[in-house]
């Protein structure tokens, strides 16, 4: 009876793609299958490092950088970022986590890391929002890799104005000085992947990275959702 209700209230209230719009079938949710096949995936987790040379060669030091996805304006992953930020939907970050992790896993990344560390928001925002996007991510990754995460090690200190319109350096000087490592006995002499929704100029991660190598830990890597190559 139940699962008779259930498939007459998706009869009458479909639930729709949150990448394509379009309605889900039964045994799909959050992204259609269509759309989970055909997201602009980078390879960069089989292919190399395509983000090292161009964001964080020469500015700080890291095991590696991937980005999952390619990010295109008005694209399918535009379309799901924009529901995991402003819509509360953080299921999205969790779906796109765990399909990075399989891919991460099967490049053999689980065995290259001993801890998953989200990019903190400032306590503000996180009021505002009341969550995280990069914890989402930072969950979904965790499951499929059976790593640990934490969202408490690093902090953010001071709010910033949007990124959005800065230029490379204005962004690296709004982000200079911003992150705290506040324990970082759990940090020290261990690899540590450090996780973002979308990377730009990098400032932000590499602002982060730096927080915990200057906090003692081994080596950080960096995980991004997407990328706007």
């Amino acid at each position: 009876m139940k699962r008779y209700w259930e498939a007459f209230r998706r009869l009458l209230f479909p639930e729709i793609c949150l990448a394509c719009q379009d309605a889900l079938t039964d045994g799909e949710r959050t992204i259609c299958t269509v759309c989970r096949y055909e997201l602009p995936r980078t390879g960069s987790a089989e292919t190399g490092n395509p983000l090292v040379a161009g964001k964080f060669e020469g500015r700080v030091r890291v095991g590696s950088a991937h980005a999952f996805l390619r990010f295109r304006k008005g694209g399918r992953v535009q379309r799901l970022l924009h529901q995991l930020k402003y819509n509360g939907r953080q299921e999205v970050g969790e779906v796109l986590g765990r399909l990075f992790g399989a891919e991460l896993r099967k490049a053999g990344f689980s065995e290259q890391i001993d801890l998953i560390i989200p990019v903190p928001l400032h306590e503000s925002r996180l009021r505002q929002r009341g969550y995280n996007q990069s914890e989402c991510i930072a969950r979904g990754l965790a499951e499929v890799l059976q790593s640990p995460w934490s969202g408490e090690i690093l902090r953010k200190e001071h709010a910033t104005d949007t990124q959005t319109h800065k230029s490379r350096m204005e962004r690296f000087r709004n982000t200079d000085a911003l992150f705290r490592v506040s324990e970082g006995e759990q940090i020290a002499g261990r690899r540590i992947a450090l996780v973002d929704d979308v990377v730009t100029t990098g400032s932000t991660l590499e602002a982060c990275a730096q927080a915990l190598l200057d906090s003692g830990c081994r080596e950080v890597h960096v995980w991004a959702l997407a990328t706007a190559m």
